[in-house]
């Protein structure tokens, strides 16, 4: 590769998962699109590390994500599965049978407005069989179209989106997308619910074929491989697909790094409690899987709980979304996620994955939490020591992880980004013989200054920072989800008060550039014995069951001594308790789960036990 990139390989899993991911290859879209002259330094972040070169069979270049991506059936719409950069081989290719033939075609989907404004603003699949477009000003994709300049595509509305292809703007590879067809993505038969399920997709041997062959594809033409990422949804059957995902790849490219952001949606539905039973034995299974095969674990929700008694989603000052729309909660988490993980995209001395996750790891523990403040409180005129003086003690970011209230815990590792500053603003540029008010204000770059905060934030503790001047680039179809905001990304006024979830803000996302301030944090619990992973011989599986206050029975499975059945969590509009119990057998472990509800004619019990 081009520059020696050390390049990571995305895997996609999940209907979520695509949306993040939609909104993920978008922005980096958007980053090579942007105008760069001959004469100046490469950017700071390398997409080569993501991306990848070929050609088509009719020699044309192409540029495209380095990604594999599962999604069920009937979650494409419009997209077709081979892509729109290459013709459909299967479709064309010559027919030997000399008789009677019949031809049944689906009848395709209609692109939405938006898609439409799209192709007719970037070309079209000639005869020629060259996917004639636009040229990208960085030099990447293919040759450029001599046409008169076209119309700016419109931004989505909310209403229009129904998968994530509705508003996805990159072309795929045809390795890229790989259908699983014995599930429905719509309706309620044949759907992929439980982590068992999807555990069993990949042992059979249709699927863990086309996996296998589509990985070998794309790390054999890898120069130097350092690792995988990926985003994987937890709150159903996919989380059994990641796990098993994660400990091939574990078995299979011994000594890379694999990064794995579990993702969850907003704010589920109260009416619905089996459904919310299965969320959170999803959830819970999905991380002590993904864990045990992954160098690091990180959940991802807006969602302000992970167990059974909701909590409302988290608030950005500076931010009007929607929490029950995936389009707005899969754009801000995709934000996030383009800033947390510079450290292994940077184009001079990066951080390589497995280095990442070795120092945050500790003990073993390899889940961490992230957190996020987007846009980063800058005012115009305002210099960084000047902003985070002005932070004052609070916690700088707004929490992604869904994990609750961290007070009792400390951190134990940090790995802070901050983008988007220009220079003349890392320090306080004060004229000499001016007393400085603050550490912050005697520091002479940028990065010293963002050190020594985050050394008063958390003493102690193992931090690693960047400060980069590229701000994250957003654009259409990016929501419109700014207020108050300058094109450069400077906050105008104060916070607006309010629940932020208007969906009309009062900026428009194209063109605005937010100052994004992205952390991954490993918090650790105090000495206390009986907190949280605390106890001795206490299993994973045990330890995150107390986390959402559901065990009852005789502790973990390393012969505790027992304990008084704890209840467990009350289900909405219900006065009875749902019961989660643990047991250890000769083949594994055995949670299961009895269920309360009153229905039509009286109380009804169900019992779901899971084999781990």
């Amino acid at each position: 590769m081009a520059g020696g990139a050390r390049e990571v390989l995305t895997l996609q899993l999940g209907h979520f998962a695509g949306f993040v991911g939609a909104h993920w290859w978008n922005q980096q879209d958007a980053a090579l699109r942007e105008p760069t002259d001959a004469k100046e330094t490469p950017g700071e972040l390398c997409p080569d590390v993501l991306y990848r070169t070929g050609r088509t069979l009719h020699g044309q270049e192409t540029y495209t994500p380095r990604l594999i991506l599962m999604d069920l059936k009937g979650s494409l719409n419009s997209l077709k599965q081979e892509g729109g950069l290459y013709r459909d081989t299967q479709r064309d290719a010559a027919i030997a049978w000399e008789g009677k033939l019949t031809t049944h075609t689906e009848e395709l989907h209609p692109k939405n407005s938006y898609l439409q404004d799209l192709l007719s603003a970037e070309g079209v699949l000639c005869s020629d069989g060259v996917w004639r477009v636009q040229s990208i000003p960085s030099g990447k994709g293919p040759a450029p179209l001599t046409t008169a300049t076209p119309p700016k595509p419109r931004i989505p509305t909310a209403g229009s989106i129904q998968v994530w292809s509705d508003f996805l703007r990159v072309h795929l590879h045809p390795r890229s997308i790989c259908m699983i067809q014995k599930y429905n993505h719509d309706g309620e038969a044949s759907r992929l619910e439980a982590f068992g399920q999807g555990e069993s997709i990949l042992k059979e041997p249709r699927y863990q074929e086309e996996l296998e062959d589509r990985l070998h594809f794309y790390v054999e033409e890898c120069d130097y491989l350092q690792g995988f990422q990926i985003l994987c949804d937890l709150h159903d059957g996919f989380s059994g697909l990641g796990a098993k995902a994660s400990e091939l790849l574990r078995d299979e490219y011994t000594g890379r790094g694999i990064v794995t952001w579990g993702l969850l949606p907003g704010p589920y539905s109260l009416r619905e409690p089996q459904k919310n039973i299965y969320r959170l034995l999803n959830t819970a299974f999905g991380l002590v899987h993904l864990s045990a095969h992954s160098s690091l674990v990180c959940p991802l929700s807006l969602g302000g709980s992970l167990g059974l008694r909701p909590e409302p989603p988290v608030h950005f000052p500076h931010l009007h979304y929607d929490a029950t729309l995936p389009f707005h909660c899969s754009a801000i988490l995709a934000t996030a996620l383009d800033t947390v993980t510079v450290p292994y995209r940077l184009r001079s001395s990066p951080v390589s994955m497995v280095h990442l996750a070795d120092m945050l790891n500790f003990s073993g523990k390899k889940v961490v939490t992230a957190g996020a403040t987007i846009p980063f409180p800058l005012v115009p005129n305002q210099s960084l020591p000047d902003a985070l003086v002005q932070l004052g003690g609070a916690t700088p970011w707004t929490p992604l992880s869904a994990c609750g209230d961290t007070s009792g815990t400390r951190c134990f590792a940090q790995s802070v980004v901050l983008r988007g500053l220009n220079r003349a603003c890392h320090t306080s540029q004060l004229p000499p013989g001016t007393p400085v008010s603050s550490v912050l204000h005697a520091c002479t770059t940028g990065e010293e200054v963002l050190a020594r905060y985050l050394e008063q934030q958390q003493p102690g503790a193992r931090s690693s920072s960047h400060l980069l001047l590229t701000p994250c680039k957003v654009a259409p179809p990016y929501p419109h989800l700014f207020s108050s905001l300058s094109q450069q990304g400077s906050v105008l006024d104060s916070p607006p008060t309010g629940a932020g979830m208007s969906p009309h803000p009062l900026l428009h996302s194209s063109g605005q550039h937010p100052r994004p301030w992205g952390s991954l944090l490993l918090f650790l619990l105090g000495s206390d014995p009986g907190q949280l992973g605390q106890r001795a011989h206490q299993s994973g599986p045990a330890a995150l069951g107390q986390l959402h206050g559901g065990w009852g029975g005789t502790g973990g499975p390393g012969g505790a001594a027992p304990r008084a059945p704890q209840p467990g969590p009350v289900l909405p509009g219900r006065g009875q308790p749902c019961e989660l119990k643990f047991r250890k057998g000769k083949s594994g472990c055995t949670i299961k789960v009895r269920m309360q509800a009153l229905g039509v004619s009286g109380l009804a019990t169900t019992t779901h036990t899971y084999d781990t």
